[in-house]
């Protein structure tokens, strides 16, 4: 079974930086695009990055471009989301997903707060 855990979330003031990070298990996963969504109160689960299998190849929600940057380490099995210039909007709960056979895989999820 897929294990994803999700780590690095914390409150930050407006403008602040945050490194999230994700560590995998129990798949292969240096073959598997890795993304990360979230979801704020009341609101619906949304799409923030995606990056590919390799690293070469990354997407970003119109949102977070130019302020969030997704990396990987396959050789740690780990997925990072560098959060900088953070604003109030960005607080949510952030979840690392893999579609592993069809079936999309999510983590806990990692609190993110934005706050003064």
């Amino acid at each position: 079974q897929v294990q994803l855990v999700e780590s690095g979330g914390g409150l930050v003031q407006p403008g602040g930086s945050l490194r999230l990070s994700c560590a995998a298990s129990r798949f292969t996963f240096s073959n598997y695009v890795m993304s990360w969504y979230r979801q704020a109160p009341g609101k619906e689960r949304e799409f923030v990055a995606r990056i590919g299998s390799t690293g070469s190849n990354t997407n970003y929600a119109d949102s977070v471009k130019g302020r969030f940057t997704i990396s990987r380490d396959n050789a740690k099995k780990t997925v990072y989301l560098q959060m900088a210039s953070l604003k109030p909007d960005d607080t949510a709960v952030y979840y690392c997903n893999v579609r592993w056979f069809g079936n999309d895989y999510w983590g806990q999820g990692t609190q993110v707060s934005v706050s003064s």
